[in-house]
């Protein structure tokens, strides 16, 4: 692929789901490839991610990879929808039986790239100063991966223990007994709180946004059930790959059932609380016009609010505990006893809108009306979403264009893909991909194939660099928000998915939400008609 002395040809950053198969694909097409992890492990956002009760939302015979038959069939998943320890297993059980570990550099920091446009490689260097020079960069480094550390006067002076739910200790924590706050009632914080209380000496939850959140169906796989599910593997993913959003017969019907759905609107409240009656929390948000218009999901919250009503005993917590934003403009958690646990005699939900945190001090958290004398302090307070874990690296391309900066004024991708300005990076789930609205583990999947495959053509044609015309990425990002819908983008939606938890990120809507399997024919009409929107050097 050219004259330059290379010392690889892909460098690849991260190894979870997108690193390990990019390292696969990569060398199964004839390129070398050195990979780089910070952890000293394999694992990905199952490797940092190993808070109490972490937990996937998808079911186990889907998140896995689907192109190794042979593979899938020997392992054995124990639950329906596995934990963090067991997903963390399949990871490295993958990469010893498809050989990828030597591929992969631990405990390795990517510091910085530089584009050289004169032989177009990049310069790579870690934090130790080593540097590999390569063709292409692969950026898998994950879409929940950069953490946010909250901005809270005091952060550093408490003398208790600070925990956060993205970096837990390997070996975990002893909470028995012990004085706890949980800040921030996203995913993780929903996902550890039910953990955390069953052990904690008094558990405070302070909330800033009640979250929507669902009973998780999890339980243990049976032998005879999951013997039956192999046999049934290839019309599985069949399915999976004909589906919108990479998932077979799983998906919202395991939440909301299946039937014709009826709009809300036009449904009297006592057939509305008939159908709550029968189906729980799946009857609130099972019907046609919810997703489409603002006065219906505000009826459908309202039927929400009810059932947590029926739950929560105390009338005060429960009004806290029901969303104040439209239900499907951030994603939807599972949990396991969530709201059961604001029962418990051990734990006070604390709502931080009626008593704000001022600072953090030395023995715990001073609230506007009371001081909270803490012995552990859990930071639940998410990520910068999709483009965090790349802008923080210092990475360079023409014209001495930062990335940061670049993303700072628009978070944009071609396809998910590849950014302007940036030859020869590649980036898995970027924004503009389906990514975070679908089975993730089919998303990765089609974007390594399709990045595999426009190297193979760049090999074939003797191309040397490659990167999306400017116009063409503008024209993806206006189709990617065309898809947004009302409710993602109404004015009290703050999601990840707009990066508006991230104080001065653009507010701009970045995962495609217009389903895998349009996101693919896009790519296959872009291939087909030689690349259209790709530049090649």
């Amino acid at each position: 692929m050219g004259e330059t002395d290379l010392d690889v040809d892909v460098v690849v950053i991260g190894a979870g789901f997108a690193g390990l198969y990019a390292i696969y694909k990569l060398r199964e097409a004839g390129f070398t490839v050195q990979a780089f992890e910070r952890g000293d492990g394999i694992g990905g956002t199952w490797y940092w991610n190993r808070y109490p009760g972490a937990r996937v939302d998808i079911q186990s015979v889907e998140y896995m990879f689907t192109k190794f038959p042979d593979l899938e069939q020997a392992w054995d998943w124990t639950e329906l929808m596995p934990a963090q320890a067991e997903i963390e297993r399949y990871l490295n059980w993958v990469a010893d039986e498809l050989k990828l570990r030597d591929a992969i550099k631990f405990n390795t920091t990517i510091a910085a790239a530089r584009f050289d446009a004169t032989s177009n490689t990049w310069a790579v260097t870690t934090q130790t100063g080593d540097t590999i020079t390569a063709q292409f960069v692969v950026g898998a480094t994950g879409c929940l991966s950069a953490p946010i550390e909250p901005d809270i006067t005091g952060l550093h002076h408490f003398t208790g223990d600070s925990l956060y739910t993205n970096r837990f200790p390997r070996e975990g924590y002893d909470f028995a007994g012990k004085r706890v706050a949980v800040i921030g009632t996203g995913s993780s914080g929903v996902q550890s709180i039910p953990v955390i209380a069953k052990e904690a000496g008094e558990l405070f939850v302070l909330q800033r946004s009640a979250a929507y959140t669902l009973p998780s169906p999890n339980r243990p796989l049976g032998p005879s059930e999951l013997a039956e599910l192999k046999g049934q593997y290839a019309d599985i993913r069949a399915k999976q790959w004909a589906s919108y959003a990479g998932t077979a017969r799983f998906g919202a019907v395991m939440f909301f059932g299946e039937g014709e759905l009826t709009p809300i609107l036009d449904t009297p409240w006592e057939q509305q609380m008939a159908r709550l009656d029968e189906k729980g929390f799946a009857a609130c948000f099972s019907w046609s016009d919810a997703f489409f218009d603002i006065d219906a999901n505000q009826a459908a919250t309202k039927l929400y609010g009810e059932m947590i009503r029926r739950i929560v005993h105390d009338r005060a917590t429960a009004a806290d505990l029901v969303p104040q934003y439209p239900f499907g403009c951030k994603r939807v958690i599972i949990d396991e006893g969530y709201f059961e646990t604001f029962n418990r005699s051990n734990v006070r939900l604390v709502n931080l809108r009626a008593n704000p945190i001022e600072r953090i001090t030395p023995t715990g958290i001073q609230l506007r009306d009371e001081h909270l004398e803490l012995d552990a302090i859990v930071y639940a307070t998410g990520f910068d979403a999709m483009t965090g874990s790349l802008s923080r690296i210092d990475i360079t391309g023409r014209n001495d264009l930062k990335l940061r900066d670049v993303w700072a004024d628009a978070p944009r991708a071609y396809l998910g893909l590849t950014v302007a300005g940036f030859p020869n990076l590649f980036t898995v789930t970027g924004p503009g991909s389906p990514s975070v609205l679908t089975n993730m583990v089919t998303s990765i999947e089609h974007h390594v194939e399709m990045i595999t495959e426009c190297l193979l053509h760049m090999r074939a044609t003797g191309a040397a660099a490659v990167e999306p015309d400017t116009a063409a990425q503008d024209e993806w990002a206006e189709h990617v928000n065309t898809f947004a819908g009302p409710l993602q983008v109404h004015p009290s939606c703050n999601s990840w998915y707009l990066g508006a938890n991230v104080p001065g990120k653009t507010r701009t809507y970045m995962p495609y939400a217009g389903g895998l399997t349009r996101y693919m024919d896009h790519c296959r009409d872009i291939v087909d008609a030689g690349y259209i929107g790709f530049v090649f050097a």
